[in-house]
Parts: C-alpha cells; sequence; structure tokens
C-alpha cells in the first residue's frame, strides 16, 4: 500500500469567518452540503451519503472560526481533513483553505470531488 499525501485546495469565499465556520464544524452546516445525513456525539461525527452505513470521523482539534481538523476512524493515524478559514491581508478576502490525504494517483480525484462538495457549499452560503 503506497503512502498517502497531503494536498491542499484554497477557495475564495464571499462570507463572514463565523458563518463559514458553522457550515464546516456543525452537524446542520455539514448536512447542507458535505453530506446527506451527519450526527455529532462527543465530538465524533458520522456522515451517511444516500442511506448508506454512516462514516465517522473525530475532531482533532479547533478554534472557532478559524479551523476544524478531523480524522477519518478507518485512516491512519497520521491522516486527516481540516477546513481552515484565513484572511488575506492586502483584500481582507475569507479564503477556504481545504487538507486532505490522498494516495498520488488519486489526488487529481479526490481534488475534484472536494470542488463539487465545494460548490454546493457556495451555492448555500449564496456565492
Amino acid at each position: 500500500m503506497s503512502k498517502k499525501q497531503i494536498y491542499t485546495l484554497e477557495y475564495p469565499v464571499r462570507c463572514s469567518p463565523s458563518i463559514l465556520y458553522e457550515f464546516l464544524s456543525t452537524p446542520a452546516g455539514l448536512q447542507e452540503w458535505f453530506a446527506d445525513k451527519v450526527d455529532e456525539r462527543d465530538h465524533v461525527f458520522s456522515f451517511s451519503w444516500n442511506g448508506g452505513v454512516p462514516d465517522k470521523a473525530e475532531v482533532l482539534e479547533q478554534e472557532v472560526d478559524k479551523f476544524i481538523r478531523y480524522r477519518w476512524l478507518h485512516a491512519g493515524k497520521d491522516e486527516y481533513f481540516e477546513f481552515r478559514i484565513e484572511k488575506t491581508e492586502i483584500t481582507n478576502q475569507t479564503i477556504l483553505v481545504i487538507k486532505d490525504f490522498a494516495e498520488k494517483g488519486e489526488i487529481k480525484d479526490q481534488s475534484r470531488l472536494w470542488e463539487y462538495q465545494v460548490k454546493d457549499l457556495f451555492h448555500r452560503l449564496g456565492n
């Protein structure tokens, strides 16, 4: 099995960090764009798609309105996916930074999947 590597995606967003953070860190927000059904209990989120078996991820760390890092329970200990909210210095624009892990040959496909998901998020945000 080849080792997964981290990759980063960045998307400019037209909304406040606090509104964006709600969509990235709460079951109701994530259910709007990331998965069909989202539940949370004791910092473990359950994500379901198309009525399938839930995939679980624990929250590793978070800072309100700044970032949240999840780790799939089935993934390696060093792997995670992260949503980070940054502001550009000059224009003060909000940037959504997504960090995730994938095998080298799968990064392009995984990036497309994230783009599809983020497009849904932007639609919900009115972007």
